[in-house]
């Protein structure tokens, strides 16, 4: 007898939806305000491990194809790339730039280097976490 997930499915998705949304809030409030890269990944790991759990490894390896060591490299090369920024221009490592830029339809914002430090931390947790926790739900010993 086959069983009928479709609420189970349904509800996922949505939670998803709202995890993965509050995720990115807190990615980007995250270098003026609580939060960040960091609080930011444990949230979207979290959104992605649920929808593993829901649905079945092969269904989501097929939606997500992503190899998690490779967003690890990727996300370690933004961080490290956005500290050697800063000596490049002669100050300590991982010092921090803003400035203010007026954009025509969205008007004057404040662009800053902890974005992309963040956006470093954020892909290394984020492929961490769904690393570990998908090799160990994989063990077959």
């Amino acid at each position: 007898m086959k069983t009928n997930f479709l609420l189970l499915h349904t509800i996922t998705r949505i939670v998803t939806f709202i995890i993965l949304s509050f995720s990115i809030f807190l990615f980007f409030a995250g270098h003026n305000n609580p939060g960040g890269g960091f609080i930011g990944g444990l949230m979207t790991a979290a959104a992605l491990l649920l929808l593993y759990i829901s649905f079945d490894m092969k269904t989501i390896k097929v939606v997500l194809p992503f190899d998690y060591s490779k967003i690890i490299a990727v996300g370690l090369l933004i961080a490290i790339g956005t500290g050697l920024n800063s000596l490049f221009h002669g100050d300590a490592f991982l010092t921090q730039y803003f400035d203010y830029f007026d954009v025509p339809v969205l008007g004057e914002i404040e662009l800053t280097t902890a974005l992309p430090f963040d956006l470093g931390v954020y892909l290394v947790v984020v492929a961490v976490a769904l690393l570990t926790i998908i090799t160990i739900a994989e063990d077959d010993a």
